[in-house]
């Protein structure tokens, strides 16, 4: 079993927490790595109870912390501690969180806490189509802690503020209540606003190992910001699934999509489903401004000219263009189809869709993208 860092283990945990929506800043994470320097890291009740006293902030953020740490460790949240049977180790910054070292191995109901997190890590990185049924559920979890990130716009009309631009107008009424002098002067800036994405996720046949956890990502995207998030599905045709995947329940949300789509593991005519897009939504203004995320390998059936097009329609008409293709995180990948090659041009972002990790480090390039073209 590889041996692990106490460091490296807290700040993956962290790193969970902040996905989940608890803040755990440094200095907490600090204040936890402290407090496990006098505990028994192998004691599951012994790291729960420190990363609850140190990372969360207050009553909202204890329900995600169970989740998240349940998530991270691969257990159920204890309920209680258990007095130490010998004298805790001291740890340095650099201990290894190992079950091979410590006293801990003579108790058979201590977990290897060290063995979860670090199969935890790399249940991150796999490719999602070759993951068992027992890893697919765990990938639910920890598709239920994701909170994508909302990219923002700046707003056209100035509202009032602690900062920024003086307001005369504003400035001078305050005086005149006052006597005629100016004590204060008030301002004004524009405050960002959310851009809408917009994801058109790929059924067809050859996507049907990644279209689970494509739906998976984009229900988070609609459970998080559900007035600003709009989801398609592509493949022989178009079928819009927003109103399904505001379900709260994932599995209730991906079945009535299921239902939903009639072309599910069909063809794909991307160009041609692209252009009915374009027409009936995107042209009256759903890709106007907006993130637009097209999650597909590229394959496909009709001509490569259509879908150029219409790629350089979009391109016109969206703040930024997306592709999430899952073969782009194999090794030696090359985007030689000839659908790939019609895109890359009218493409800002190209990214892989193969693994949790990929789907985290998306969000960073959506957020990305709503800053910048």
């Amino acid at each position: 079993m590889p041996r692990r860092d106490v460091v490296d283990t807290v700040l993956g945990f962290a790193r969970t927490l902040r996905t989940a929506g608890v803040a755990a800043s440094p200095d907490r994470v600090e204040a936890m790595l402290g407090a496990l320097g006098h505990l028994d890291v192998l004691q599951p009740s012994d790291v729960y109870w420190a990363g609850r006293l140190t990372l969360c902030s207050g009553p909202d953020d204890l329900d995600r912390y169970d989740a998240a740490f349940a998530a991270w460790f691969s257990g159920e949240r204890p309920r209680r501690s258990r007095p130490a049977q010998h004298e805790p180790p001291q740890l340095a910054a650099s201990a290894p969180l190992d079950a091979g070292t410590g006293s801990g191995d003579d108790d058979p109901d201590t977990p290897d806490l060290a063995a979860k997190a670090s199969a935890e890590e790399l249940l991150r990185h796999r490719d999602v189509a070759e993951l068992t049924i027992a890893e697919r559920e765990h990938l639910r979890r920890l598709f239920a802690l994701l909170v994508p990130a909302q990219p923002m716009r700046p707003a056209r009309r100035r509202r009032p503020s602690s900062l920024g631009q003086v307001h005369p107008a504003r400035t001078v009424r305050r005086a005149l209540r006052e006597g005629g002098e100016v004590t204060r002067l008030m301002h004004r800036r524009r405050r960002p606003r959310p851009r809408r994405v917009v994801l058109l996720v790929d059924v067809s046949g050859s996507m049907a190992p990644y279209a689970d956890a494509l739906l998976r990502f984009a229900h988070a995207a609609v459970r998080a910001r559900p007035a600003s998030t709009e989801v398609f599905t592509i493949g022989t045709r178009l079928t819009r699934v927003t109103r399904e995947l505001r379900l709260r329940d994932a599995d209730r949300a991906l079945a009535a999509s299921g239902s939903a789509i009639p072309d599910w593991s069909g063809g794909t005519r991307l160009g041609e489903v692209l252009k009915a897009f374009l027409d009936r939504w995107g042209q009256r203004g759903t890709a106007r401004g907006a993130i637009v995320v097209v999650c597909s390998d590229g394959w496909e059936r009709g001509g490569t000219e259509l879908l150029g097009e219409q790629m350089a329609r979009l391109r016109r008409l969206a703040h930024a263009v997306v592709w999430v293709n899952p073969h782009k995180g194999r090794s030696g990948y090359e985007p030689l189809t000839g659908g790939m090659q019609a895109a890359l041009p009218s493409i800002d972002a190209f990214v892989a869709g193969h693994s949790m990790a990929a789907f985290e480090e998306l969000t960073g390039v959506i957020a990305h993208a709503g800053r910048s073209r």
